[in-house]
């Protein structure tokens, strides 16, 4: 069994959420007793509680749903990579080190630790860095914090380029345990047919 690497963060009522968004709740619809065989749970959340897959409709107003999304940028060859204390945006320079043979798809760690709580200093990637990620073949980006784009920004520069690329984007992601290196990437969203975002289950695993 070739070794897996879970770099999905918990999600739980205590998970940070984008301030606005719609914090993680649950409540029972069911509950065994002697007149139920079954516990059933109603969850209301952010479909960007946790690690999620942005789709087109999150930054387009008539961009696909993430229900609509072909599977096959979530789903490969990967390449992680370390830009840790980078700052408020990934540069090209923090992945030059790492950049030969990439694969179409790059995740990269900026945090030496994740955060348990909201991040308002988050590190995003710089526009440029995503297009030149974008010319070398790269099909999705990923990121350990909660967004490409910085928490304040209003126009979102990295998720037009997205947009304009056809790139696919992930977010939230746990990369604190995985060695920089090149890995099998696992994180389907879920079918959901109107929404702008699906929580995944985001793993690597040893190629």
């Amino acid at each position: 069994m070739k070794r897996l690497w879970d770099i999905s963060p918990p999600v739980h009522a205590g998970s940070p959420v984008f301030p606005g968004d719609a914090p993680y709740h649950q409540t029972w619809g069911a509950t065994l007793s002697a007149d139920c065989p079954v516990n059933v749970a109603t969850l209301t959340l952010s479909p960007h509680t946790g690690a999620h897959a942005d789709a087109p409709l999150h930054y387009s107003p008539d961009g696909a749903a993430v229900g609509a999304l072909d599977l096959a940028p979530y789903l490969g060859p990967c390449r992680v990579i370390h830009a840790i204390g980078c700052g408020p945006l990934v540069q090209w320079q923090h992945l030059a080190h790492a950049l030969v043979g990439l694969p179409p798809r790059v995740l990269v760690r900026t945090y030496a630790q994740s955060p348990t709580g909201w991040d308002p200093d988050l590190s995003a990637f710089a526009p440029e860095t995503v297009s030149r990620l974008a010319d070398a073949g790269v099909c999705l980006v990923g990121i350990d914090t909660a967004s490409i784009d910085p928490a304040d920004s209003k126009t979102l520069p990295s998720h037009q380029v997205i947009r304009q690329r056809d790139m696919r984007v992930l977010e939230n992601l746990v990369l604190d345990a995985v060695p920089e290196g090149d890995y099998e990437l696992i994180a389907l969203p879920l079918k959901l047919m109107t929404a702008d975002a699906s929580p995944v289950r985001a793993v690597l695993r040893a190629l």
